[in-house]
């Protein structure tokens, strides 16, 4: 049932995906939105400095490769150990779902990157979505979903989802100042992202709900064992 949810949440989310990135370029770009996209991007490059140049590249790390997959392969690990094999899933699935529908959508949607000196290194026409703000959402905000059920204090759950709003908002100003992504870019990923935290929400309760109606009919067939073997 896990699986069967994420393989349809995935396609639904994926058209989604697509469908928000030709609004973009075929819709909202020409309504003229392109402008105002690209001088917003020029507006932040024209602010460059060391220390900023500097602070983008730490948000570029707290959304890319290889932290979030680190991160996420570890606390993997550590809840498959512990059998929580549900929680796992959730946060090894929520940025496979991410990175994958991010993959996917950037190939059907090409859009060129913003037209300013880029300080890294990438394919020009992968400019929507962007990956890093989509895996940033993905990653943090769904291990602020896992850990605050066990928060009791309300202003520790106050600091955690605040934290993980701040962090990818840093993110997706590191990627526009960097000049890889524009604010439609950007606003993708976040839509991607939260798009992946509510299909792994989706099947983590379909599968919570599969094992619920199992667990009566799977008690009754051992009582009934038990009383055979008595009889």
């Amino acid at each position: 049932m896990f699986f069967a949810a994420v393989l349809t949440g995935f396609a639904l989310l994926g058209l989604i995906a697509i469908g928000l990135g030709l609004l973009v370029t075929d819709v909202l770009l020409d309504a003229g939105l392109a402008d105002l996209d690209e001088s917003t991007v020029k507006s932040l490059v024209a602010e460059r400095t060391p220390f900023l140049t500097d602070a983008s590249e730490v948000g570029s790390t707290l959304g890319g490769a290889p932290l979030l997959p680190i991160l996420v392969g570890a606390l993997g690990l550590v809840c498959a150990l512990l059998r929580k094999w549900l929680i796992a899933a959730f946060a090894v699935f929520a940025l496979v779902v991410e990175s994958v529908t991010y993959r996917v959508t950037s190939l059907a949607v090409p859009r060129e990157r913003p037209n300013v000196k880029r300080l890294e290194d990438l394919p020009v026409d992968t400019s929507f979505p962007s990956g890093h703000t989509a895996a940033a959402v993905a990653v943090y905000a769904g291990l602020v979903l896992l850990i605050t059920s066990r928060f009791a204090n309300r202003g520790l759950r106050v600091l955690a989802w605040a934290v993980a709003i701040l962090i990818p908002v840093f993110v997706a100003l590191a990627r526009m100042y960097r000049g890889m992504h524009h604010p439609l870019d950007v606003a993708g990923g976040l839509a991607i992202g939260i798009g992946a935290l509510l299909v792994l929400l989706f099947a983590c309760r379909s599968a919570g709900a599969a094992h619920e109606a199992r667990s009566p009919q799977q008690s009754k067939v051992a009582t009934s064992r038990r009383a055979q073997r008595v009889a």
